[in-house]
């Protein structure tokens, strides 16, 4: 039986989120988790061979790039830490994810590895990139300028997407 590859968000969805942070005023940010399918073990027996030359065969025990079940098991890795984090999943949507706390509310997309979020206070988006940082190897941080092949530019007169 073929499992389901898991979600990745789609352009619409992430067109969707860039409009409703400008309509509230959030400042959208972007982080990239580093070598992330490294980070996962996965479940399935997957084997591997060297180049024909080789005659050894080796089990896997973490996923790799390319690799189905790498996609699948960052996924479930990446949702149960966000669940922990008190996030809720959206109902239509399992790529994106929002956590409301102390009165503010932060939002995150997730498109494999690459994460764009933006929050109702910078002490909010804040305590999430930390809270990432500690979790997993980030790199790309900062304000969202490229995601998806997407250049957004973000001011105080709203949001422009190329």
């Amino acid at each position: 039986m073929r499992r389901p590859l898991p979600p990745v968000a789609r352009l619409e969805a992430i067109r969707i989120l860039l409009a409703f942070a400008a309509s509230k005023g959030f400042k959208l940010q972007q982080m990239d988790v580093k070598s992330a399918f490294l980070n996962v073990f996965i479940e399935e027996k997957v084997y591997v061979r060297q180049p024909p030359a080789a005659s050894t065969v080796y089990k896997l025990r973490k996923a790799l790039y390319g690799l189905k079940q790498g996609r699948r098991a960052w996924y479930a890795r990446l949702k149960s830490f966000l669940l922990k984090c008190g996030f809720v999943m959206g109902s239509v949507d399992n790529t994106l994810f929002l956590l409301s706390r102390g009165g503010g509310t932060l939002i995150a997309q997730i498109y494999v590895d690459d994460i764009m979020f933006g929050g109702s206070s910078h002490a909010l988006v804040f305590s999430f990139a930390e809270q990432m940082s500690r979790e997993f190897e980030m790199s790309l941080m900062g304000e969202l300028e490229f995601f998806l092949g997407l250049q957004i530019k973000q001011g105080p007169e709203g949001t422009f997407v190329h």
